[in-house]
């Protein structure tokens, strides 16, 4: 399928190459290195934490595990105090000596994570770990101050986020710097050593893809009104799943690792989503989220990946993905994130007397091994970019959350290139300002209207 080009703008071919930091995972996982390998490594490498909220903790957990040198949480920072000050207490009474992090280097704030990596020397490493609204402008300094990145995802909520993430893309990588992406799933070493079986023709040619994460309510995506006397920009920070600017809803916080783990098995982004959804019971709720949604992505060869998300009490819940071929078909997922209990079926029939193959269990951590894999390069001095491919795939989730939101078919290059930008201003949040969407006098804010609203998502 030709790519759809845009005056002026970015095309999927742009964007669509191929790298080498998946191969390079995947002939890592599972290493452990000893301590000895590093026997002449004198440099601690000092991490600071830039969002303290419950990712936040899990990444420095993830990072203080690490075995392949020395490493010290020195710097700390957030918005609320009560988050940080919980995050602190919890790491240093797992970790004690590993957390080295005085009243001084404990910074409150919009422009906190700037004092933190200060507080760093070049070529270690700052944690990304707040609403990804704050990605682009966190990881710009980090590129700045010539320091390592892990960030969580999604690492963009739109197109003007993604255009700019991939422009910090191109300079990270000319200052050589290592950086990490919470899309933890492509370290997970069985999905690994499916997606090298179906390479290899197990299962023929892939022509099918389902995703499925159906559940109740899910972090802070079911908002209640605001009370009490927390300004509304730091409510809506607080309940950042239930706004579309701050995180792009649940759909992206949430389906990302379903969408990339599927387009990972197929080795290729979609080119286009259509897709449906409402807010069919919210009472109460004065979010801008959707109730459920269902996603039908395209790929260039004609292949299809349906996705679906929902958010309903007592419904059927599931958390999983599957693929089918010409010649078998998988699991790629279905206990969550992990463990992934990967296996491979000789037809469509997904029963036990069916399985060829089947992971080897226990399984390892991804949490910790996309964390063993980023340190060792940081170690190493090797090649280790991992943000253009979350900017793909975190354009690719919005691509189907706004065929859902506006009743239209859309395109990677027209998501790429769309100019709704849901939070201009987030460079220049302070305490006292506005927040970037506003509540009506009912205290409700705008949500997407499919049909109505076809050019914007709200």
């Amino acid at each position: 399928m030709d790519s759809i080009e845009t005056k002026g703008g970015l095309s999927r071919r742009d964007v669509l190459k191929a790298t080498g930091t998946v191969a390079a995972a995947s002939a890592l996982a599972g290493v452990v290195l000893p301590r000895h390998v590093y026997a002449g490594e004198t440099n601690t490498v000092q991490i600071a934490l830039v969002g303290a909220g419950g990712r936040g903790s899990g990444a420095a957990e993830n990072a203080l595990s690490t075995k392949l040198g020395p490493v010290k949480l020195s710097a700390m920072a957030d918005v609320f105090p009560e988050k940080l000050k919980g995050t602190y207490d919890s790491l240093k009474g797992r970790f004690n000596e590993l957390v080295d992090v005085p009243e001084e280097r404990k910074f409150i704030g919009f422009d906190a994570y700037k004092s933190a990596m200060d507080s760093l020397k070049k070529g270690d490493v700052v944690i990304l770990t707040t609403p990804p609204a704050f990605r682009w402008v966190q990881f710009k300094y980090a590129i700045e101050r010539g320091l390592n990145v892990f960030m969580e995802k999604p690492v963009t909520v739109d197109g003007p986020s993604t255009r700019k993430m991939l422009e910090l893309y191109e300079e990270s990588v000319k200052k050589n710097l290592k950086v990490g992406v919470g899309l933890m799933c492509r370290h997970c070493e069985a999905r690994g050593e499916l997606f090298k079986r179906i390479k290899d023709g197990q299962l023929g040619e892939l022509n099918l893809l389902r995703a499925y994460r159906v559940s109740g309510p899910t972090g802070s995506a079911f908002v209640n009104k605001r009370q009490g006397d927390l300004s509304e920009l730091m409510y809506q920070i607080r309940n950042f799943h239930g706004f579309l600017w701050a995180s792009g809803g649940g759909f992206s916080d949430f389906l990302i690792h379903n969408i990339d783990e599927c387009c990972w098995m197929k080795d290729a982004w979609p080119v286009e989503a259509k897709g449906y959804g409402g807010r069919h019971y919210r009472g109460d709720y004065v979010d801008q989220n959707f109730d459920s949604y269902t996603v039908e992505y395209t790929f260039a060869d004609g292949a299809k990946l349906m996705l679906e998300g929902r958010g309903m009490i007592n419904c059927n819940n599931e958390f999983a993905s599957y693929c089918h071929g010409s010649k078998g078909s998988a699991v790629i997922s279905q206990s969550g994130h992990a463990p992934s209990k990967a296996r491979i079926f000789k037809a469509q029939k997904m029963t036990e007397d069916e399985v060829v193959w089947r992971c080897n269990t226990p399984e390892p951590n991804p949490y910790q091994l996309e964390w063993d894999h980023l340190m060792h390069a940081i170690r190493q001095d090797k090649p280790y970019n991992e943000v253009k491919r979350g900017a793909e795939a975190s354009l690719v989730t919005s691509m189907g959350r706004m065929a859902c939101h506006t009743g239209r078919i859309v395109t990677f290059d027209e998501m790429l290139n769309c100019e709704h930008e849901f939070a201009p201003t987030v460079d220049k949040l302070t305490f006292d300002g506005p927040a970037p969407v506003l509540a009506d006098a009912n205290g409700k804010y705008p949500v997407p209207a499919p049909g109505i609203k076809t050019t914007r998502e709200y």
